[in-house]
């Protein structure tokens, strides 16, 4: 039987979905892409938003359509945090929660044999540990991901997902050692190491997320080791000067911000202020020379006045990061902003929108202007026209190049020389 996944949201989805479609292959099942028609269809959903809820359903009508006789799977995010709206979307053959993916394989097992819906979601406990899960190869992909952390303690006042993942658990590291060597046996030249709340890592195992990137970078194979997102506040100094002793390293660190407004800061429930986020992005591009510094900027969050939006766009045009990701901010029942007052228009959220990504593109070509007449190692990741291939370099920019031969999956050398608005062109040396 062919099973394809459709992964939603963020990296640590991505890792997951691969996870359950190996679980399924080691099960006897054929992978097959999401554009072919497939026997059972996984939808590893996300809930971040109520957007995401939208795109969810969409999906799962969207997969029903495509493949009327497959057994249509809903898992992830949403199922978990609400499991009564997930029930309702009856498209869908099997509901898995978060908590339970190992059941994956026996439930679709009982579906075939029974052709009854099988609603599967275990709430989360403070007692959990981390999910046993193992993924050694990608399939269509150059670089690996490694989720070592799960959950979040940190009930930002907007955010589901403390309800949709549970609290803090690491992966040990003689699972993650295991699994880079895997990795690097396989091939892969990247890690990049993904969690909920990366920055986490450890603090339920007496470790430290420094332990984890120094195990990852131990493989003599692997090249390169990317971190995901990062809650600024965890980087102190002392933090920051152990990272830079690993070579291998990428010195790109996305580091989530929300606002550059304290009074939003607050209200959020964030652990920083903009000082603090400040000291942090100088300290890091002391010591990770050409670093890219890219963050997630949201707007239009309750109560924020046209001061406090342009405290935050004042401040993203003084950090000049490489890349921002721009989103208004979406009420999510269940969190303390939902029934916040002074509640912004959507209208006034997409103008807010508009300038935020007029401004952080700016920064964003201005950055990519630094590296013309650089010479930088990129990892070519496809070819996305006749003759031309895309990569990123350790600071993750794009770079095109053109060759005469499949480059994918090598590391080379380009001398950078042009900057175009969404990616810089080069020449390999």
């Amino acid at each position: 039987m062919k099973v394809s996944v459709i992964t939603l949201g963020c990296k640590v989805n991505q890792y997951e979905s691969q996870a359950m479609l190996n679980q399924l292959v080691v099960g006897g099942f054929t992978a097959c892409d999401p554009k072919e028609k497939a026997d059972v269809v996984i939808i590893n959903s996300c809930t971040v938003t109520s957007t995401s809820d939208h795109k969810v359903r969409q999906t799962v009508h969207r997969a029903k359509r495509k493949n009327p006789d497959a057994v249509i799977v809903l898992t992830g995010c949403m199922p978990q945090a609400f499991p009564e709206d997930a029930e309702a979307l009856h498209e869908a053959d099997v509901v898995l929660g978060n908590s339970n993916r190992a059941s994956l394989l026996p439930d679709i097992m009982k579906y075939l044999s029974s052709h009854q819906r099988v609603i599967d979601i275990i709430p989360h406990n403070n007692n959990q540990k981390f999910e046993a899960m193992k993924v050694d190869n990608f399939f269509e992909r150059t670089r690996a991901f490694v989720k070592i952390e799960d959950g979040c303690n940190r009930f930002c006042s907007y955010c589901i997902i403390p309800y949709a993942r549970g609290r803090v658990r690491s992966k040990p590291l003689e699972d993650l050692t295991s699994e880079i060597n895997s990795i690097a046996e396989n091939g892969y030249k990247e890690v990049v190491l993904t969690g909920i709340n990366l920055s986490a890592y450890g603090q339920d195992i007496g470790l430290h997320l420094c332990d984890a990137v120094e195990t990852a970078c131990k493989p003599e194979n692997i090249s390169r080791v990317r971190l995901g997102s990062l809650e600024p506040e965890q980087l102190s100094e002392d933090v920051i000067k152990r990272l830079s002793k690993q070579k291998k390293l990428c010195p790109q660190f996305h580091l989530s911000l929300q606002s550059g407004c304290d009074e939003t800061l607050k209200r959020m429930n964030r652990h920083y202020n903009s000082e603090e986020y400040l000291t942090i992005v100088r300290n890091l591009r002391k010591v990770f020379p050409n670093a890219a510094i890219t963050t997630d900027i949201m707007v239009g969050f309750p109560g924020e006045t046209v001061e406090e939006f342009t405290k935050s766009l004042e401040f993203a045009k003084k950090i000049s990061f490489a890349k921002v990701h721009v989103f208004a901010y979406s009420r999510r029942p269940g969190t303390k902003a939902n029934d916040a007052p002074d509640q912004i228009t959507q209208a006034e959220k997409e103008r807010r929108s508009h300038m935020m990504i007029e401004l952080t593109q700016k920064t964003k070509e201005d950055f990519f202007k630094k590296q013309v007449g650089l010479t930088e190692p990129v990892l070519f990741e496809r070819e996305c026209e006749k003759g031309v291939y895309e990569g990123y370099t350790e600071n993750y920019t794009p770079v095109t190049a053109p060759s005469g031969k499949n480059i994918s999956g090598e590391i080379l050398q380009v001398r950078i020389k042009e900057a175009l608005s969404d990616f810089c062109v080069g020449e390999i040396i």
